[in-house]
């Protein structure tokens, strides 16, 4: 498994990070290009305020964690600075997307362009030691904490009170994201917050006798026999597992660290496509026709998620099962989704045969991020065994 660890990284830093260096800066106006073909041509330059704080982001953490390259302070930094000038209104919600010049486009509907920013400018304080990042940070991450009932807020196109579903990717995004602020927010609190997460993660979506992670409770925690209860989304359920498993880590947690990974390998044998290879996007719980339609597509970040918590799983214990499983889908990914010809970033949609949907590097959805960061932590963790 550690002969992975090279591979990985090799791929990160000679294909993928110089891809988005090449292609993603806008010199004239700051922050990032996303939409990107495969051989990198810019094909809209609308700016999504998460994906402009994702790449702000993985540039910084590289600089941290990996080499204090001038370049990589650099890229962070033309993200870090669009994004305070431009990114939030007047009461401190950083909006859904903006045009290239950085006039608003979509209002801040969506509450996970602030927990990217959190993370970005949480990141970027590390690279500067400038405690202005740090208090933008925090002061997003107090913001997020006071919409969690409600992260629409006046968006909120549902009727109160007929049926109030929790969802399951805020809890399972502030479970890392807490973690990668503690320097700013403290031990206790990071703690504190942690503890209740993962109980309703691991005690509330999480259900024990079916093996399965909902995507979407009852506001009292129980199960709802419609199309968003039935909902699953393996590639979350999986992701949020490896989340858990950190915190499992730093707590010192074994048992913790143990009840992530069954419930891991549960998502993934659930997901998995014995027909075709690789994991479904969507499924219903009970087997009925999903409510997404694009239900049975393969999608580069489910994989990649996956194969981060398969690593992490065999860094662990040195399980047998974690190795075989993640030979089967390093197999599926890299010869599906990484693009031969133009090299650099790697597709991102395809059809359940798995052949190529879309024919692009980056959009609206895709951007610098889980590909870094996968290969990224892959590579960190495989190196430490």
């Amino acid at each position: 498994m550690k002969a992975y660890a090279q591979l990985y990284r090799s791929e990160l830093l000679n294909q993928i990070i110089p891809f988005w260096e090449k292609h993603s800066k806008d010199v004239g106006h700051g922050g990032y290009f996303t939409c990107l073909t495969a051989e990198g041509k810019v094909y809209d330059t609308d700016k999504f305020v998460w994906l402009q704080a994702r790449e702000a982001w993985m540039f910084s953490k590289l600089y941290n964690s990996l080499e204090t390259k001038p370049s990589w302070k650099e890229m962070a930094k033309l993200g870090i600075d669009f994004l305070e000038k431009y990114g939030r209104d007047t009461s401190g919600n950083w909006y859904f997307s903006l045009n290239r010049r950085g006039n608003p486009l979509v209002q801040p509907y969506n509450i996970f362009s602030d927990c990217f920013a959190a993370m970005a400018f949480g990141e970027f304080y590390k690279v500067t030691g400038d405690d202005h990042y740090a208090q933008i940070a925090k002061d997003t991450f107090q913001n997020i904490l006071s919409r969690q009932q409600n992260p629409k807020g006046k968006y909120n196109k549902k009727y109160p009170g007929t049926r109030d579903l929790q969802d399951f990717a805020l809890p399972m995004i502030l479970c890392n994201l807490a973690l990668e602020l503690e320097p700013i927010l403290g031990k206790e609190q990071v703690g504190d917050l942690t503890n209740s997460i993962v109980d309703l993660i691991m005690h509330r979506f999480y259900d024990a006798q079916s093996g399965l992670v909902y995507e979407n409770i009852s506001s009292k925690g129980g199960f709802v026999d419609s199309f968003e209860g039935r909902l699953l989304n393996p590639g979350h359920a999986i992701e949020a597992m490896w989340f858990v498993m950190n915190i499992g880590l730093r707590k010192k947690d074994d048992h913790l660290v143990k009840n992530a990974e069954i419930v891991m390998y549960q998502q993934l044998e659930k997901g998995w496509d014995e027909k075709y290879g690789g994991i479904f996007y969507f499924m219903d719980a009970k087997g009925y026709p999903p409510e997404k339609l694009e239900w049975d597509q393969k999608l580069w970040w489910v994989h990649l998620e996956t194969l981060v918590a398969l690593a992490k799983t065999y860094a662990f214990k040195g399980s047998p099962m974690a190795e075989s499983w993640f030979q089967k889908v390093h197999e599926y990914t890299w010869n599906h989704f990484r693009d031969p010809i133009n090299k650099g970033e790697w597709y991102g949609y395809l059809n359940r045969k798995g052949e190529l949907l879309l024919n692009l590097k980056g959009g609206k959805w895709k951007g610098c991020f889980h590909v870094p960061r996968a290969l990224f932590e892959i590579s960190q963790t495989l190196e430490n065994i």
